[in-house]
């Protein structure tokens, strides 16, 4: 006989630890807020205009997407930034950069998976995956997005909740509790790069290649707010 638990018990005893964080959290009333835990975050100062092969491009008519509109974006958190890099090929990779000092309630990250959908965009694939970088792996969410045959759009992203990265609401959630037994509401930035790319593997390789040079340019400090590592 199997010990596996069955799939309606296993269903049920996630849906009583999510209900059961939930209920927490109502009691549990943070004062202090994580960010003064860590360097102060200014997103402008973090990722640099020009590392490894890549530089930003001044002006660029290519559309990056924004997960709501700029107004909404302005009451959910606290910055934003989207550029638009190349390399001496002439690719172009865009990123896109949200940070929140609060993670509660209507605060939250909102997720590519949600956003691209909203603004038309069809998600064909949608896996985790270890993007691989010299300070250790980065657990990652990898789309393939759709807007028409001449856009197909890669995306690679990770959330940083905290100290940690987390890749769904379960993680979240433990994360959040974690903090708020401790008095802290915790603070989120989510990291997105895409690239407007048919050759979805070749998207994601450079996309690898962005990533690793990055971090290879951030202190170790800067290297722990955007990626943990």
């Amino acid at each position: 006989m199997s010990d596996a638990m069955p799939v309606p018990t296993k269903s049920l005893l996630l849906f009583l630890i999510m209900v059961g964080a939930a209920c927490l959290t109502v009691f549990i009333r943070p004062y202090k807020s994580a960010a003064d835990l860590h360097m102060p975050v200014v997103l402008e100062q973090l990722v640099p205009s020009a590392f490894g092969d890549w530089k930003e491009l001044a002006f660029t008519t290519t559309q990056i997407i924004d997960p709501q509109q700029q107004q909404s974006l302005e009451k959910v958190y606290s910055q934003t930034l989207s550029r638009t890099y190349t390399n001496p090929q002439g690719y172009r990779i865009m990123l896109s950069l949200v940070y929140g000092k609060t993670q509660r309630g209507d605060l939250q990250l909102h997720h590519p998976e949600i956003c691209y959908p909203a603004q038309g965009f069809e998600v064909i694939s949608n896996h985790t995956a270890q993007l691989s970088t010299a300070y250790g792996p980065i657990p990652v969410r990898r789309l393939e997005t759709k807007l028409s045959a001449e856009r197909i759009e890669p995306v690679t992203y990770w959330a940083m909740v905290g100290d940690q990265i987390v890749l769904g609401s379960m993680q979240r959630k433990a994360v959040e509790l974690r903090y708020g037994l401790r008095g802290y509401t915790v603070d989120g930035l989510l990291f997105r790069i895409s690239s407007i790319d048919a050759g979805t593997d070749r998207a994601f390789s450079q996309q690898t290649l962005f990533v690793s040079q990055l971090l290879s340019a951030l202190s170790p400090g800067n290297r722990r707010i955007l990626a943990g590592v």
